[in-house]
């Protein structure tokens, strides 16, 4: 999965580290649009949990994620701190809530580890690597995992 993180190995790659779940994950930088505080959304009727419903960004409607609960890991808890990263790829845009945003992260292609093999195709298509920092680990967001709207990346 690491090939879809193009470039030698030394390549320098910058991400936005946020918590969703209370764990660590990231996107590249480039991925990102803004980052905005949390304001209610429309909900649209029989979507799934982690469709939080759309947003109107600058005139173009796009829909909201909850993050956490398209990882499986339970519903966003309103916080004051939650915010919203608008992302793109492929030519789609979306919200993902998130707990919070940390910092920007620069690490070298080689210092991001493979996802271990846990027998889980949804973890495999969700992450395309760890990297190490400190005691934690951060996570790789597939953002293409995360915008597959059939469901086939969260079981």
């Amino acid at each position: 999965m690491l090939d879809v993180l193009e470039g030698p190995t030394e390549t320098q790659f910058e991400f936005i580290t946020f918590s969703a779940g209370n764990q660590s994950f990231c996107l590249e930088i480039t991925q990102i649009r803004e980052i905005r505080r949390w304001t209610p959304v429309t909900k649209l009727p029989h979507t799934p949990e982690d469709v939080l419903g759309v947003m109107n960004l600058r005139g173009a409607v796009i829909p909201i994620f909850d993050l956490s609960a398209r990882f499986g890991l339970g519903k966003t808890v309103d916080n004051e701190r939650n915010v919203v990263i608008v992302a793109a790829a492929g030519g789609t845009t979306v919200g993902l809530l998130v707990e919070s945003v940390s910092e920007i992260l620069s690490v070298n292609k080689s210092s991001i580890q493979e996802t271990p093999d846990i027998k889980s195709e949804a973890a495999r298509q969700a992450i395309l690597g760890v990297i190490s920092v400190g005691e934690s680990m951060v996570r790789v967001v597939n953002l293409d995992a995360v915008l597959d709207t059939d469901g086939g990346m969260v079981a």
